[in-house]
């Protein structure tokens, strides 16, 4: 965190902190996703597969381009932790430094999920999210962000000297090393981080740390995507439950999740297509 020293303030360090900001990726001229279509879509939904990721644990599910995917709070609060791939290339994966670039440090109905270097095109759009009435409360907290990694053994042994397996790190790859028929150290490069779906997060307002705190969520609350190409997910249903105390422990009161997949039948995508990826040269100069 940063330390106020005033023996380097120059004389005109109020003119300076006065600048106005300006925005890094304005998004005016991104095309925006196709809501009005998507909502005509949801309208006529028929659940095709469900997958249930076990407390402490992941699990990886596929989604067909076109159809829809909600994950869903069961039987209490319990946070989730998401990783995308392309499904037929793995090296096309979620990129939440670019998606929070975009969109901003939490995500909601409207947003999208960004894949990263060479491909950078939409794996993902929020379609809907019951949780989107609570905003940003006093902490500057919000729900589903993408400011966060993704709770993991290093940093456990780092802060606490202790070897915890049962982090979602550990936890997605094992779901993809078992999914994929790949051992764990083949699997381990492609996990990433992560959005962190019902999670609450923000940072201090005073020293401006990461911060988490208790979920909102509850019992049939859900978060829906629709998937803008064949898609592999995983998805950790992380040791902190909530995230109210602690993670990577096995203190936390922990939940399953589910994954609902949905095809639509309505006539509302006839003639879409999946967005292709960056028409950059790759030249590089």
């Amino acid at each position: 965190m940063k330390h106020y020293n005033p023996e380097n303030e120059p004389q005109d360090s109020r003119e300076r902190r006065a600048i106005e900001p300006v925005v890094c990726y304005p998004v005016e001229s991104l095309v925006p996703a196709e809501m009005e279509r998507l909502r005509a879509a949801r309208q006529d939904l028929e659940k095709v597969a469900q997958v249930t990721v076990p407390p402490r644990d992941a699990r990886c599910f596929e989604v067909p381009a076109g159809h829809f995917f909600r994950i869903v709070s069961r039987d209490g609060a319990q946070v989730g932790d998401l990783n995308l791939w392309a499904r037929d290339n793995l090296h096309e994966k979620f990129y939440s430094g670019k998606t929070r670039a975009l969109h901003g440090t939490h995500l909601s109905t409207g947003d999208r999920m960004w894949s990263g270097f060479p491909y950078l095109r939409p794996l993902a759009t929020v379609t809907y999210d019951t949780l989107d009435w609570y905003g940003w409360d006093k902490f500057g907290g919000s729900v589903h962000d993408v400011i966060g990694t993704r709770c993991d053994p290093y940093t456990a042994k780092l802060l606490s000297g202790v070897d915890y397996h049962y982090c979602c790190h550990s936890n997605l790859i094992r779901a993809l090393a078992d999914y994929k028929e790949m051992t764990r150290d083949e699997a381990e490069p492609y996990v990433h981080d992560v959005l962190n779906v019902f999670m609450c997060t923000g940072f201090t307002l005073d020293t401006h740390q990461y911060f988490m705190k208790a979920s909102p969520v509850r019992p049939g609350d859900y978060l829906e995507f629709f998937a803008e190409t064949d898609l592999l997910g995983g998805l950790s249903a992380c040791p902190g439950g909530d995230c109210s105390a602690k993670h990577s422990s096995d203190e936390a009161a922990c939940f399953p999740l589910e994954v609902e997949i949905f095809k639509s039948n309505s006539q509302a995508l006839e003639g879409w297509e999946p967005p292709a990826a960056s028409s950059y040269s790759r030249s590089h100069g």
